[in-house]
């Protein structure tokens, strides 16, 4: 009897694919337009990325269905390094075409990204096996606040009370959609707070080493990925072995259970590549809304097409959800083109102080004349 899509089973089978997962896109989105200016140019990157995550995210998660509740093919962690694996190999692939330059840098903080990273998609999946979906849901929502508390705490940000306000709302509205029950056990309760603090930390680092070594989303995938594929090879079998009591080295593998495998590895692919680019472009916070976004966007697509049970509660959590999602798009819009016109004003000020100060003038005038005039010997 195949699985339902609400079981925890099938839940913990697919529902983490958004969690982990450029050079041909950022290209794309980077390369410069004669008649864009650096704001547009960067909204136009921003908004692509955005897009790109949510039909590639959306998209695994059809493949994924169809592969592990039609298929049965139910072994999370180990298709999950698998698609790092092939993510890997079509980087190395492109490195080798000259598509992206390869930028080595601190491998210290490449590995241990990597491993961090591999460590929290394990966390993740054994948080779903040892709780009940209700309570996992939780482990999820809690995402959001535990980032905001790390990046105030260790990175000095600052988040204003129309921001705060429409995350808690988003939240809201994630929640009364997806959290039905809560179990509370010791040994589950430890297990997600490990995983939401390595998640936290993983998204957060991918967001400060692209910035900190000035290398771009793959470039920092590329790097990465055998860290964190190597991880879950290693641990993929023995944790799907605890969660599912099956073995993926016992499966029969069809046909057609090995193309769908391939698909989802090639939709992994866009994935990996729009998360570094959203997080790169974003902030993590940013993209966790993006994924709440997924989630609401994937329970109308399971009752529109494969007619999941949907009921008042999903309905009403969806549209609260939303509410939240436009108002932190609003927000963000508005405070970032407020911090952009006071750089502007304040870059204006400067420049027309340079100009009102004689003694600047003049010292700038000297130094104008020894550039055009050197003195000879």
């Amino acid at each position: 009897m195949p699985p339902s899509f609400n079981s925890p089973s099938f839940r913990l089978s697919f529902g983490l694919f958004f969690h982990f997962h450029n050079h041909i896109f950022s290209k794309l989105f980077s390369r410069k337009k004669e008649k864009m200016g650096e704001g547009e140019q960067f909204q136009l990157g921003t908004v692509g990325a955005l897009s790109l995550s949510v039909v590639s995210s959306v998209s695994i998660v059809i493949c994924n269905k169809a592969l592990m509740s039609t298929l049965h093919f139910i072994f999370a962690t180990t298709l999950t390094s698998w698609h790092l694996l092939v993510t890997f190999c079509s980087l190395h692939v492109a490195l080798k075409m000259r598509l992206f330059e390869h930028k080595p840098f601190d491998q210290k903080a490449v590995m241990g990204f990597g491993i961090l990273n591999g460590i929290s998609i394990g966390l993740l999946n054994l948080s779903l096996g040892f709780n009940s979906v209700g309570f996992f849901q939780m482990t999820k929502l809690a995402i959001i606040p535990c980032t905001i508390l790390l990046e105030i705490l260790f990175l000095g940000k600052k988040f204003s009370k129309r921001i705060q306000f429409s995350l808690a709302i988003l939240l809201l509205g994630v929640g009364i959609a997806t959290v039905t029950d809560l179990q509370l056990n010791v040994l589950g309760s430890f297990l997600s707070l490990l995983a939401v603090v390595t998640t936290c930390v993983a998204q957060i680092m991918t967001n400060t080493i692209q910035k900190k070594f000035k290398v771009s989303s793959t470039q920092l995938l590329y790097q990465s990925c055998p860290y964190q594929s190597a991880v879950l090879l290693i641990s993929g079998p023995y944790l799907d072995k605890l969660l599912t009591n099956l073995s993926v080295f016992s499966f029969n593998y069809t046909t057609q259970v090995t193309v769908v495998i391939i698909l989802s590895c090639v939709l992994s692919i866009v994935v990996n590549f729009s998360t570094f680019l959203v997080i790169g472009k974003t902030s993590p916070v940013t993209y966790q809304v993006l994924g709440h976004l997924k989630t609401c966007l994937v329970l109308a697509f399971g009752y529109i097409i494969v007619r999941d049970p949907f009921n008042w509660r999903n309905i009403l959590g969806i549209l609260v959800a939303m509410v939240g999602m436009v108002m932190y798009s609003y927000n963000c819009t508005l405070e970032s083109q407020q911090k952009s016109n006071e750089s502007s004003s304040q870059a204006l000020q400067v420049r027309e102080g340079a100009d009102s100060d004689p003694l600047l003038s003049v010292e700038n005038g000297n130094s104008v004349f020894n550039k055009r005039s050197p003195v000879l010997e």
